[in-house]
């Protein structure tokens, strides 16, 4: 599989599924990699040629703890994937927490690279009951463990129509953020990174054709997050995800996203 070795030593593990026009896509504290894209929207890869990568830390890819963490980080080990491959003009798809985050971040600081950027599940300046939430998970990982977290997050992240059909599946080593097992400095930086995050005034200079997606049900990066992102975006497009929580979840929710997303890139 490719990876690219990074100037301060980390290594970056990255895939590319499909074929078709370019699609950057990034998750939150997990990876689209290594049989993971059925968690990708419903036909994505049949239409595009898809580049995933695992963040410094997680699974394949490595970390140098010495470099000074922050959403830019991760943006410059993106964007480095993408020069590697030549690419220009890329949908830029993020897909919950810090992927949209590093999306919005490469909008900002290389606009040559975005066709369009597309958030679910995001945030662009921190307030204090995002930033409490976001420690609140860290602590539980650090103090009570990897097992009790990952039931603590399902438990905010999705609807509870969905979490009552299908708790037996998501609780357990295979389910949810199961590549944060063992990997507690990893989610440190990630949290770091993510209460440091404040580009809502860079936003407003961005005039990359975006769409914002806002979830009435999401109790951590719902409409009180995602609204701001669409007002300072001058080119954005906002829509309702009835019935959704943090997580996409459920074959009807992802059919609707699909469906409303292919609609967008179509138009760009």
């Amino acid at each position: 599989m490719p990876e690219l070795k990074r100037p301060d030593g980390a290594v970056i593990h990255y895939e590319i599924v499909g074929e078709g026009d370019p699609v950057l896509c990034l998750g939150g504290w997990g990876t689209f990699c290594h049989g993971n894209s059925a968690g990708l929207p419903f036909g994505l890869t049949d239409r595009y040629s898809v580049i995933l990568m695992d963040y410094r830390g997680l699974a394949e890819s490595t970390d140098n703890p010495d470099t000074p963490i922050s959403m830019r980080v991760y943006a410059d080990d993106a964007i480095a994937v993408l020069d590697a491959l030549g690419l220009k003009n890329v949908h830029l798809l993020g897909m919950v927490g810090i992927g949209a985050c590093v999306c919005q971040q490469i909008a900002i600081m290389r606009p040559d690279l975005a066709r369009t950027l597309v958030n679910t599940g995001a945030w662009a300046t921190m307030d204090p009951l995002l930033a409490d939430q976001l420690r609140l998970f860290l602590d539980i990982h650090r103090d009570a463990g990897w097992a009790t977290f990952q039931r603590l997050v399902c438990a905010y992240s999705f609807s509870a129509d969905y979490y009552n059909a299908n708790a037996d599946r998501l609780i357990g080593p295979q389910g949810p953020w199961r590549e944060l097992q063992g990997k507690i400095e990893t989610h440190a930086r990630f949290i770091d990174a993510s209460i440091d995050y404040d580009v809502i005034e860079d936003l407003k200079q961005v005039q990359t054709p975006a769409l914002i997606m806002h979830a009435p049900l999401d109790t951590i990066t719902g409409p009180r997050t995602t609204k701001p992102i669409e007002e300072a975006l001058p080119n954005a497009t906002g829509f309702v995800m009835e019935g959704a929580a943090h997580v996409l979840a459920g074959k009807d929710q992802r059919g609707r996203f699909s469906q409303r997303l292919f609609e967008f890139f179509a138009q760009h």
